[in-house]
């Protein structure tokens, strides 16, 4: 199977100035009125490393600006690790020695019901790829009983149809989570070894599709570390920005996730440390000021805590990557990574707190979804 890189996304006329470009340049971009790629190339070149304090300041204000002093909070829920695919960085990967499970439903709603406990509004479902033992009819009817409980349902799973975006529209899902993982595409043949995520037309295009079968938002992000970080980013605002355009009323949040380890042992082969990661949230949040960035608990609670108001707008808290986990606090094996901020909702409640920031578990409410999906769907 041989991908090839869609003209539209196509970052190469900005890399060469990422390499190229000046503190000056950098100053330039930081105070543009109208951001676009070469503002984003010259944020993302190493002369903007040593100006991360003036990037700091103008991420903080249009953050403050368009999201106020809060962060909002979710909780995933992981339903399945059951897959069919074999993505070399990944603990859920087919070939991967670790436990496999399904959630019942009578354990999803125990579980959901676990996490509304908690104080969570807002809840991310998530599967492997498709898999008999976790496909799209099992999604949806997870879904259906998470809108019951939740006003905001989103969820991270297998590319799907227009149709069953749709399906999952109807039962109460308001948006839809996918990465592309790495934009390049013989990076992404690599990586993906089987299954059915080695279609990169196939995947790139399913935002597209949950945007246009009625989905309310969705989620991109590539995982930082399987490719050059400045090309992904490049080709990640590119799509973003396309999203946006073809779809003006639908929203579209962004994610960084970094590789951490997990079953396989694989480690990244382009390393992004904290300094990076930092100057690409700030550099996202100057350029898309209106977008919800998203940092999960993947990174450690000092970073989280750093970046939460600062371009940040929405964690995650008290996550657990095994299948359920929520009812079972004892330590388990076969999660999808590992955590690396392992603090109670509470603590993270008070941290945010201590910064001036309101933690926040409702903004959206259910009614929004239409009278087709109120209370959900089974079927």
């Amino acid at each position: 199977m041989t991908h090839v890189l869609p003209e539209w996304l196509d970052p190469g006329p900005w890399l060469s100035f990422v390499k190229g470009a000046r503190a000056g340049d950098v100053e330039r971009a930081a105070r543009a009125a109208d951001p676009g790629p070469r503002e984003l190339a010259a944020l993302l070149s190493p002369a903007a490393d040593g100006m991360l304090e003036l990037l700091a300041r103008r991420a903080q204000a249009l953050t403050r600006r368009h999201f106020g002093r809060t962060v909002q909070l979710y909780a995933p829920l992981y339903l399945s690790n059951y897959c069919s695919s074999g993505c070399a960085y990944c603990g859920f990967a087919s070939d991967r020695s670790v436990p496999r499970r399904r959630l019942a439903m009578g354990e999803v709603e125990a579980e959901l019901a676990a996490l509304r406990r908690l104080g969570f509004n807002e809840v991310l479902l998530l599967t492997g790829e498709r898999d008999p033992q976790a496909d799209f009819d099992y999604l949806r009817d997870c879904v259906a009983r998470a809108a019951r409980l939740f006003h905001l349902v989103t969820v991270e799973a297998f590319a799907m149809s227009r149709e069953e975006y749709a399906g999952l529209v109807r039962a109460g899902c308001t948006a839809v989570t996918l990465y592309q993982e790495t934009y390049d595409p013989a990076r992404y043949e690599e990586l993906h070894r089987w299954g059915p995520k080695r279609d990169y037309a196939g995947r790139l295009d399913a935002p597209e599709r949950a945007l246009a079968a009625g989905m309310r938002s969705v989620g991109l992000g590539a995982l930082l570390g399987l490719g050059d970080p400045a090309a992904d980013m490049l080709c990640l605002y590119a799509h973003a920005r396309r999203l946006r355009r073809q779809s003006w009323r639908a929203g579209v949040a962004l994610s960084f996730p970094r590789v951490r380890p997990q079953a396989g042992g694989y480690e990244a082969e382009f390393a992004v440390g904290d300094r990076m990661l930092a100057r690409i949230i700030f550099a996202f949040r100057i350029c898309l000021p209106e977008a919800p960035i998203v940092l999960s608990t993947r990174e450690s609670a000092e970073f989280r805590d750093g970046m939460a108001g600062l371009g940040v707008c929405r964690m995650s808290a008290g996550s657990r990557t095994t299948v359920g986990g929520y009812l079972d606090a004892r330590p388990q094996a076969g999660g999808q990574f590992d955590v690396s901020d392992e603090r109670s909702v509470r603590d993270l409640c008070l941290a945010l707190d201590r910064r001036g920031l309101a933690p926040v578990f409702k903004n959206w409410d259910s009614v929004y979804r239409g009278a087709g999906a109120a209370g959900g769907e089974l079927q």
